[in-house]
């Protein structure tokens, strides 16, 4: 199959795909359209959200169309890459105290102390947001510690939890239902609603998790 692949999204919305498989070339790619978009949008431009394969692009159907927006989004692939500024480095307390540390453990065959040194020595850097406010997918988490989604979800999931699956990691921003692996909590306040700046992370910057004992 030939990238970029585009297909309308409702009135107001253009979907550019750049891959069918998550690696990090292909994600490069996607922050580098977004990047671009920022930098030079196209008459009608309202929002441009990336994730791992794809950009969602919004536009105002009063000013433009599909057909527009691709012309512009082609242009711009095709325009040199928008220089990276340097991403913010967020640093995120975590107390491993989660109620599937050991199971992670015994599934993995490392010990629960490896468990955690593995999650501290991962590479992590802000994927995509997801469904919730605030809930951000960090990519990186190491390979002796990627487990899939559990066969079944938990209720009840308290906001704050550290929770890791298919090679992802998220710290929870509300209570809510998971099939992730909670490996602990955090202190780090991610989402704050009434402050001026609501989310901790941008997508790209990177994170590093700190060990703490409450």
């Amino acid at each position: 199959m030939k990238w970029p692949i585009f297909r309308p999204v409702a009135e107001h919305g253009l979907l550019v795909e750049l891959g069918d498989r998550i690696d990090p070339l292909t994600h490069a790619a996607v922050l580098a359209l977004d990047r671009a978009l920022a930098a030079r949008p196209f008459s009608g431009f309202a929002e441009a959200v990336p994730a791992y394969v794809n950009l969602l692009v919004r536009f105002d159907p009063l000013i433009t169309d599909h057909r527009a927006v691709e012309t512009a989004l082609r242009a711009l692939l095709r325009a040199p890459d928008t220089p990276v500024d340097a991403k913010a480095v967020r640093r995120v307390d975590v107390v491993y105290d989660g109620p599937d540390l050991d199971e992670v453990a015994r599934r993995t065959g490392l010990s629960p102390e490896a468990v955690i040194a593995a999650h501290l020595g991962g590479s992590y850097q802000v994927a995509l947001y997801g469904f919730a406010p605030g809930y951000a997918y960090l990519s990186g988490v190491p390979q002796e510690i990627a487990l899939p989604r559990k066969e079944a979800a938990l209720r009840g999931v308290p906001a704050g939890s550290v929770i890791i699956a298919a090679g992802q990691c998220i710290v929870t921003t509300l209570t809510m239902p998971t099939g992730w692996w909670i490996i602990g909590h955090s202190p780090t306040v991610i989402l704050d609603a009434q402050g001026a700046r609501p989310f901790l992370f941008d997508v790209g910057d990177r994170v590093e998790f700190r060990r703490v004992a409450s």
